[in-house]
This record gives structure tokens, sequence and C-alpha cells, in this order.
């Protein structure tokens, strides 16, 4: 791992805990066993650092949750599978994000704080929940769901139950917390099926 690479691991560790406003340049310069020559020679603010982080989060919850979902021919079980790697290839990674969803964090802590941030990672919250709606319109055109279901409605409280299971295991760390959010979520998912 570069130093830049560790810096980013690190920061994205201490945001998830602490916050993007709570956790100082120092913190993250210690815990990346640089010196300040060493970080500014790979970021010129924290701000930018910021950018950095946000990016490396994306890809690694894309990596997590949209696992082996070219593996799954049908929409509902491309559904189900994004809701379980959620909280087993996501949730569970308490060595990249020990603080949970590091958007949840970030989005709660910026939003009347830096408004250009918090933009930024509802843009990526914007993309997910269609994601999520495209997957059940699709489910739905094949005949997967009952007829006459409001998609746009469904994608919403699936979207809202997975940012929910992040909240709940920043309040209760264990499995078992996220696994009955997750389990919920896939139940209620299955009531909708035709």
């Amino acid at each position: 791992m570069t130093l830049k690479d560790r810096i980013v691991h690190e920061a994205l560790k201490l945001f998830s805990l602490k916050g993007y406003m709570n956790t100082s340049v120092e913190e993250i310069i210690a815990r990346a066993s640089t010196s300040k020559g060493g970080f500014y020679n790979h970021f010129k603010s924290k701000d930018e650092l910021f950018l950095a982080v946000l990016s490396e989060a994306r890809k690694m919850w894309r990596h997590r949750v949209l696992h082996g979902l070219d593996t799954v021919d049908r929409p509902v079980e491309k559904l189900r599978r994004i809701l379980e790697n959620y909280h087993e290839r996501y949730l569970k990674d308490a060595e990249s994000i020990p603080g949970g969803c590091i958007f949840v964090t970030l989005s709660v802590e910026l939003d009347d704080q830096r408004s250009d941030f918090a933009s930024e990672l509802a843009e990526g919250f914007a993309r997910t929940r269609a994601l999520l709606k495209r997957l059940l319109d699709q489910a739905k055109d094949a005949g997967e769901l009952r007829e006459g279901l409001d998609t746009d409605a469904v994608s919403r409280v699936l979207f809202a139950g997975m940012l929910g299971s992040s909240v709940l295991y920043g309040l209760d760390r264990s499995s078992e917390s996220k696994g009955c959010s997750t389990r919920a979520l896939i139940e209620y998912l299955d009531t909708l099926t035709a």
C-alpha cells in the first residue's frame, strides 16, 4: 500500500468513527504513520483528502454490495443479493469502516455544516435508490412482482431500510441487529413477489 493509499484508508476509518469535522489532520497523520510533509505531498488540504476518501468509499461500496450481481439473472434475486451483501460484505467490515456506513455518518454530520460535501453524498444516495428502482421495474416487467406495485415507493422503503440498518449498527454494533434488519427487508421484498 502506498503512503497516499494508507492516508486515504486511515482517514476513511477515522471519518466512519468520528466524522469529517471531528477528525484532525494530525490524527490522520499519526494513524498513517507519516509526517505533515508526507500528508501535504499527496493532499493540498483536508478537503481534497475528503474527496479521495469519498471516491474510495464508493469503490469499496460497489465492490462489496454489488458483488456477484452479474451471476444472478432474475431482478428480484439481484435485489436480495444487494441486501445480503450490504449486511454481510459491507456493514460487517469493521476493519475498513469501524463506525459503520461512512455515507450515513458523513451525511448526518455534513448536512448543515458543508452543503458542498452533503450534496456529493446525496448524489450517491440518489444513484443507489435509482438502482433499486431500476431492478424493481425490471422485476415488475418480468412478472416477478405483484401487478400494480408502486416501484418508486418500494425503492424508497428498501433504501430507507438499508440506511436504517446502518443507523442501528451505529447504536448496537452486534451482528444480530444488522441481521434482523436485513432479514426484515428481504421478507418485505418476498411479500411483494407474484
